[in-house]
């Protein structure tokens, strides 16, 4: 049987992954990627929606230390707000190479 392969999930020309609580955004093979963090939610109806997204821009360098890969960071009070802030931070810093 052959296997199917699914599309990425892609947003605003970019790739998105999502591990638990954590959402990164932009390709690992570009000098900077986003990570959103997703610190609280709250239930509405049956979904959980996110109230508090911290936002951080990174370098993908991986002979630097965690910490030293920040670039940038800021926290939103919704999913829409933070990927629409890491949408613009990572098309100016993906444009300056």
């Amino acid at each position: 049987m052959p296997e199917l392969k699914t599309a990425a999930l892609q947003y605003k020309g970019h790739p998105l992954r999502r591990k638990d609580n954590l959402i990164y955004f932009g390709s690992m093979a570009d000098k900077y990627i986003i990570m959103l963090q997703i610190l609280d939610t709250k239930k509405i109806k049956d979904m959980d929606v996110a109230t508090k997204v911290s936002v951080q821009i990174q370098l993908t360098d991986p002979d630097l230390k965690s910490r030293d890969r920040v670039v940038k960071k800021s926290e939103k009070d919704s999913l829409y707000a933070a990927m629409d802030v890491a949408s613009v931070w990572l098309d100016r810093a993906l444009s300056t190479r």
